[in-house]
């Protein structure tokens, strides 16, 4: 069975807007990982081990970005009104239809 390995956020569908890239996103807003680190290559298991320490990140604020101290806040406004703007121009549609 082969391993399945992370394609990168900037190749990920719809600008990142995915599980993978929210999670890879939010290690961006809390400094987790720099704003370079596309995680393009990451296996199963790091993108796991990531996914735990931006789940700890957002603990102490109960998940909620409302909850973020400002500087957070406005860094998570910012990286994801740029990524939501770069996929609508690309086509994304945000209705749901049956099969969501």
């Amino acid at each position: 069975m082969l391993e399945q390995h992370y394609v990168g956020i900037d190749q990920d569908e719809n600008e990142g807007l995915t599980h993978l890239g929210r999670i890879v996103r939010d290690a961006w807003v809390f400094g987790i990982l720099p704003d370079s680190e596309t995680c393009a290559g990451w296996s199963s298991a790091q993108m796991q081990s990531l996914y735990e320490k931006v789940y700890a990140a957002w603990e102490p604020y109960a998940h909620l970005p409302s909850r973020l101290p400002d500087e957070l806040r406005k860094r998570h406004t910012q990286l994801y009104a740029q990524a939501i703007a770069r996929a609508k121009e690309k086509g994304w549609d945000t209705e749901l239809d049956d099969e969501d």
